[in-house]
């Protein structure tokens, strides 16, 4: 492992500044800057600009500054200059690509310290994310042309890069080929000994006939863009086609009002139940490992989010629509049942079906386990570090070829 100086890290998620020395941060950056310092042989800088607004994350928290693992620098990441990252003593940037952090690459080149950007949307999920988040036809038109705009800024910077670390498929399908040192990997914060076993697969699908009824569960933002609107389309649809079911709703957002209203105008609170936002590692994962038949994704959109593979590691299988996301980890692993996009009644139409195949549920708990095991939070970490590693290697070799040559060359005033 090398001795490495910094390891800056330009956090795309901004930063609220709290009184009394804290810090609104998610529990999500915590964690995965704590597993990177575990492989990381040097200090940790994050970067993060600020606001004054709540941000919309279910996990956000209150964090001290000075018990940080990491030194968190607020700025603007216009200000990001060579001589700040030399100030830093920098030896490698890790950067988002997206409009505030393109010039990123160029800055790190000039600077002579590797950058990687790490890559979470492909052109089409961001579409998707403005398709769905914006009605007024004008302004949606707008922000696509805009979206259009970043993806060139963006396919320069990341060919600019050192290296690209993909989180999900449909990202590194997409940037595989801009990039000639790409790393593929998904984003989870599950470890080895949060897993479900087999074991608990066994028992938690023991004597579970078709008469009992089929336990579902959502977890995430409860928003549009999450297609948390058509979870109550699904279970009155259920209803409609006589299934046995039980369906239990985590999260918080903008339609959690709406979804309350829903269940109790559709008679359907003896079969949907709101869990508002459980502690995930002492409440709701275990609730899932021990209790839960199939997660149903009505995602619209295709970003990696992490609950594919955090589902997949309680060895619960996954109905999902066919976003470019789940349809590339269901083809990845041979795990779960991919269905239509926007069609909530096919989503019923697959669940039925399965409610009267228990078997086969059980067995695609076995398979979604199997491939979680070969992505934990400690395995994923510790390949991108590895990765990190390589590019700093490769970089300095290529500064050592340069400054060679340049070496070798006679000197013009004695040449001429």
């Amino acid at each position: 492992m090398l001795t490495n100086k910094n390891l800056t890290i330009l956090q795309p998620l901004k930063a609220k500044l709290l009184p009394n020395n804290e810090v609104l941060l998610t529990r999500k950056l915590i964690e995965a800057v704590g597993e990177l310092a575990k492989y990381w042989s040097g200090s940790i800088t994050v970067m993060m600009e600020e606001t004054k607004e709540d941000n919309d994350q279910m996990d956000s928290k209150k964090f001290k500054l000075d018990e940080l693992a990491f030194k968190l620098e607020v700025i603007s990441f216009s200000q990001i200059t060579p001589a700040l990252l030399h100030q830093h003593q920098s030896s490698l940037v890790l950067a988002a690509p997206e409009y505030r952090q393109n010039h990123i690459s160029k800055v790190c080149k000039l600077a002579g310290v590797p950058c990687i950007y790490v890559s979470e949307y492909s052109l089409k999920t961001r579409k998707q994310i403005v398709n769905v988040s914006t009605s007024n036809p004008l302004l949606r038109l707008r922000k696509i042309l805009w979206t259009y705009s970043q993806e060139y800024k963006q396919r320069k910077a990341i060919a600019m890069a050192d290296g690209l670390q993909c989180n999900g498929t449909p990202t590194y399908e997409e940037y595989k080929r801009v990039n000639g040192n790409p790393l593929f990997f998904f984003d989870t914060r599950i470890s080895e000994d949060m897993l479900a076993t087999e074991a608990d697969i066994e028992m938690r699908t023991e004597n579970r006939s078709q008469d009992m009824p089929l336990r579902l569960v959502f977890s995430g933002r409860l928003i549009k863009m999450k297609g948390a609107d058509h979870l109550i389309e699904v279970a009155k649809e259920l209803q409609q086609l006589k299934v046995k079911f039980e369906m239990f709703i985590s999260g918080a957002g903008e339609l959690e009002e709406t979804m309350h209203q829903q269940i109790a105008t559709n008679k359907l609170s003896d079969c949907v139940k709101m869990l508002g936002v459980p502690d995930f590692k002492t409440e709701f994962f275990p609730f899932v490992k021990q209790n839960i038949d199939l997660f149903v994704c009505c995602h619209r959109q295709g970003d990696p989010s992490c609950t594919y593979i955090e589902t997949m590691s309680c060895g619960v299988p996954i109905v999902g629509y066919a976003n470019e996301a789940f349809q590339g980890i269901a083809e990845m692993s041979g795990a779960g049942w991919v269905v239509p996009m926007n069609q909530p009644k096919q989503m019923a139409k697959k669940i039925a079906e399965l409610s009267y195949n228990r078997e086969a549920i059980k067995s695609m708990s076995f398979k979604s386990l199997e491939f979680a095991q070969k992505h934990t939070f400690e395995k994923t970490f510790k390949a991108r570090v590895e990765h990190m590693q390589q590019v700093i290697l490769s970089s300095m070799r290529a500064n050592q070829a340069t400054e060679s040559q340049l070496g070798q060359q006679p000197d013009p005033v004695l040449a001429y």
